[in-house]
């Protein structure tokens, strides 16, 4: 299968990012943006109630889980100072969110080595948090896995091999994930500086550009995959 990876076309056969049986129409896009009028202050005051209306959405449309959110402007960021506050809150979403269960496995899209990782112990933070470099060509561009189980971090090292679909670790519960539902944040970044086990996953508005170009939408990363949504 040819992909186009920013931007050049290569041979590669990429895998989805979380482990199990998700046939087509498994997902229902989910919409947490400030767009959203049924997202009240009320809901999104807690992991609990977040949690609840991502399930209730989940179940009305018959999936599995729910997945989305790139570029979006989101309010769910302001009840923690880590992102900021004010006109300066960082509420830009970077990566693409998968909702499901804790404990779902937690797989490489591609080969690759471990760049870095990181227990991003804030509140509303990645919590443990792994990031791997891939080399395609003559390129690299790295991949970000973000609220994971903290037992994720336990017997990995820097430059240590991947192969695709390996697992690399788990979905964590809130208490271990940054204090959210449980699910995955996916990112794709094609530079990431002097940064090691993190990366902004939001950012201002008046870094959007930047921060946009530097990580693509994983939805256009590997349209195959995130269409079909399938492991083989």
């Amino acid at each position: 299968m040819t992909y186009t990876i920013l931007g050049e076309q290569y041979e590669a056969k990429a895998s989805f990012p979380l482990g199990g049986d998700f046939p087509y129409g498994s997902f229902v896009s989910l919409d947490l943006s400030t767009a959203n009028t049924a997202l009240t202050p009320e809901i999104v005051a807690t992991p609990d109630t977040l949690g609840a209306y991502i399930q209730e959405v989940i179940q009305s449309n018959n999936a599995l889980g729910a997945c989305g959110g790139y570029a979006e402007r989101r309010a769910i960021y302001r009840r923690s100072e880590h992102f900021g506050a004010d006109a300066a809150t960082r509420d830009i979403h970077l990566g693409i969110d998968v909702w499901l269960p804790e404990g779902t496995p937690v797989l490489a899209v591609l080969p690759g080595v471990v760049h870095s990782f990181a227990d991003n112990d804030n509140l509303g933070d990645y919590g443990p948090t792994i990031i791997l470099q891939h080399f395609m060509g003559n390129i690299s561009f790295f991949t970000l896995y973000g609220h994971l189980s903290r037992t994720s971090l336990r017997d990995i090292s820097r430059g240590q091999l991947v192969l695709r679909k390996q697992k690399i670790g788990s979905l964590g519960e809130t208490s271990e994930n940054g204090d959210w539902p449980p699910h995955l944040h996916f990112q794709i970044i094609r530079d990431m500086g002097t940064q090691m086990g993190d990366f902004p996953g939001a950012c201002l508005e008046a870094e959007k550009t930047h921060y946009l170009q530097n990580c693509p939408d994983p939805m256009l990363f590997l349209p195959e995959v995130w269409g079909t949504i399938h492991n083989e």
